[in-house]
């Protein structure tokens, strides 16, 4: 299958070998990977900040870019939930539409698309789970416990997890609250932007996880930020580099 690269503009600047993992993963099941370099910021910090001119000419650009592939994997769940949920009032709903069908997530491209949740990695680590907003509650990753009965289900990304040789997935106390970050929100509240990253780094020391996984690089980077500060906690890495680990 081709499959078109959508790099989120904070990976590709800050977190590149996210970017080539998720590359990796693909080409190992035998995708053929294009990577246009046009390609630019989707337009999710506009759309949170209500610059709607700006979000509508960055849309418009992601649609050009990305309208004649088959199939278009990012390895953000946010970037993907803003062109699935936001699109539709920044460059119409039937184009909008048509995007979004063919925009996947990495995860939910090797399972429902690909229908492989065992993509041959190895990581002997204890790790624990960022269950990240954009992903839990607009894409349908996981199960956030407002929406489970008593017995919850087994999310997406991680059933892919669980299939990865030698990790040890570790609890995480009410794993499906925020992180904190929220894009412009940990630059316009840092205080409690802060507040709420120390708190979910307490559940996640209090895991014993060596490793936290998510499928956004900036919770992950937010998180990492506050480790830092702290001195304490678990290295953050994502899901595609877990999942291209051999």
């Amino acid at each position: 299958m081709d499959v078109a690269l959508f790099i989120p503009c904070y990976v590709d600047q800050l977190a590149p070998q996210v970017g080539l993992a998720t590359a990796a993963v693909l080409e190992r099941l035998g995708c053929r990977i294009h990577f246009d370099p046009a390609q630019t910021c989707c337009g999710q910090p506009f759309v949170t900040t209500g610059a709607h001119a700006e979000a509508a000419r960055l849309a418009a650009r992601h649609q050009r870019v990305f309208e004649a592939k088959d199939a278009v994997v990012c390895p953000s769940a946010s970037c993907v939930a803003t062109v699935r949920h936001r699109y539709a009032d920044l460059i119409g709903a039937d184009a909008a539409r048509a995007l979004a069908a063919r925009t996947y997530e990495l995860g939910e491209f090797l399972v429902r698309v690909l229908n492989r949740k065992d993509v041959g990695a190895r990581f002997p680590h204890r790790v624990a789970l960022l269950e990240s907003c954009h992903g839990l509650r607009e894409l349908e990753l996981g199960w956030p416990t407002e929406r489970t009965s008593r017995a919850p289900r087994l999310g997406l990304t991680e059933s892919l997890l669980r299939a990865v040789q030698g990790l040890e997935l570790c609890n995480v106390a009410r794993r499906d609250e925020c992180c904190g970050f929220g894009g412009a929100f940990s630059v316009e509240y840092p205080e409690l932007s802060g507040r709420i990253g120390r708190a979910k780094l307490d559940a996640l020391c209090e895991s014993g996880a060596e490793f936290v996984t998510g499928t956004d690089a900036s919770c992950l980077l937010h998180l990492d930020g506050l480790r830092r500060r702290e001195g304490r906690g678990p290295r953050p890495i994502h899901l595609a580099e877990i999942l291209a680990a051999q």
